[in-house]
């Protein structure tokens, strides 16, 4: 049988849909959450909320990486890095899915902005990729960086008996040093100044916006 060739429409229908599963979907995860290793404690009402926020971050970033991987395959010029990039994806879809089980435990939800911090992910992340594939595979160099730290951070923020949260960020943080080991290895470059601080301080507002929101 051949294979049908996607059109512009249904290129769009397929970003739409993308958007609405990462946005307000509960999306299937390929591997089992790390969580399920661990027992479930009783937290205090100020520990729950603590967690909530932390992992409501880790959530809308994993909103944030779905949205900008999608963009960078929009307009990738070689179909190696295309294909690379949507397999990243897949995989940050895992991440997106035990985040949001962990916040059903803790009896919270998603941040509310999510669906704006989606729109502005995917558009940087295809003007990274309208410039060439080299510099797109450095933002995600970059990227996946910035989260490996502060995935360090919150992992020593959780309250000390939440080790199924732990564990969750154990995991993503391993699979974000792949993902930016794999980006250098497929020829991306190191951002120039001042584009990686920028792209803190906007992580920064993010993180104390979603913590709450």
């Amino acid at each position: 049988m051949t294979a049908r060739t996607l059109t512009a429409l249904d290129r769009f229908l397929i970003g739409v849909e993308n958007a609405l599963e990462a946005v307000a979907g509960r999306p299937d995860a390929h591997r089992p959450s790390p969580a399920l290793t661990q027992p479930e404690v009783e937290l205090d009402d100020a520990d729950r909320r603590h967690a909530a926020g932390l992992m409501r971050i880790n959530h809308t970033g994993e909103v944030c990486a779905q949205a900008l991987y999608k963009g960078q395959a929009l307009l990738a010029r070689d179909e190696d890095t295309r294909e690379h990039l949507l397999h990243a994806a897949e995989e940050e879809t895992d991440h997106l899915a035990w985040c949001a089980d962990r916040l059903r435990e803790l009896d919270s939800r998603p941040s509310l902005l999510n669906p704006l911090w989606y729109v502005g992910s995917m558009a940087i992340g295809a003007a990274a990729a309208a410039v060439n594939d080299r510099v797109s595979l450095g933002f995600v160099v970059e990227t996946e960086r910035q989260v490996e730290a502060h995935l360090a951070e919150h992992i020593e923020r959780l309250p000390a008996e939440d080790e199924r949260s732990r564990v969750v960020l154990r995991q993503m943080q391993e699979d974000e040093i792949r993902h930016a080991d794999n980006a250098l290895a497929r020829g991306g470059i190191e951002l120039p100044a001042p584009i990686p601080t920028l792209m803190a301080l906007t992580s920064k507002v993010m993180k104390a916006v979603a913590y709450r929101i």
